[in-house]
């Protein structure tokens, strides 16, 4: 266990960045049901905030370091070393209370493997919650802070939404610019998308000259 390292930061990013907000298979619904007691709780104890970064963070630790992953999901691996393995994991990540004592409770319940499904569960249900708009920001690099600060208050502005939740992703296709996609709209601000569109507008020209 002393090579597992655990970077929150880094996890909350990755997670944000790459989990998907709405599953296409159908998802178990006691995933759902345990998401939705955690949100419940967090809301209760005034920590959603709070929590809802650790399960980010989770969500990142759990689909990028592999020996972690392993480590919770084997069947094999009894409780006890499990619950040292969150032990661990919230220390270095710090942790709000009710996040560490969640993961002991789906040990206990033999739920753990189901971590993915929930943190996904509970991703929706805080976004329905706290009235957030998920946004995916395809760009060529990674933008820096101020200006997905002003993407996300345009997004505001255009949505209407309480809460914008940016989910950053590097698409090096993209030459430039940018691509904001949020629910079935597209802001496409990228090179790639103004070639294509004078690409379609050359086509026109000569379609009609035929």
């Amino acid at each position: 266990m002393q090579s597992l390292r655990f970077n929150k930061a880094a996890a909350v990013r990755s997670g944000a960045a790459q989990r998907r907000v709405v599953c296409m298979a159908k998802r178990n619904e006691v995933s759902d049901s345990y998401a939705k007691a955690l949100v419940d709780l967090a809301e209760e104890k005034s920590q959603l905030e709070a929590v809802h970064a650790d399960v980010d963070a989770v969500a990142g630790l759990v689909r990028d370091n592999a020996k972690l992953r392993g480590l919770l999901f084997d069947p094999a691996l009894d409780a006890e070393k499990k619950r040292a393995v969150v032990a661990k994991l919230s220390r270095e990540a710090s942790f709000n209370k009710y996040t560490t004592n969640f993961l002991n409770l789906l040990i206990a319940k033999g739920r753990v493997q189901l971590l993915d499904e929930i943190c996904e569960a509970f991703e929706e249900e805080y976004c329905r919650l706290t009235d957030t708009q998920v946004a995916t920001l395809r760009s060529a690099v990674r933008l820096e802070q101020e200006q997905q600060f002003l993407i996300a208050k345009k997004l505001q502005e255009l949505t209407g939404s309480k809460n914008i939740k940016l989910k950053p992703v590097i698409d090096q296709s993209l030459i430039a610019g940018f691509v904001v996609e949020y629910g079935s709209s597209q802001i496409d601000l990228s090179v790639r998308g103004q070639v294509a569109g004078v690409a379609e507008q050359l086509a026109r020209q000569l379609a009609t000259q035929v």
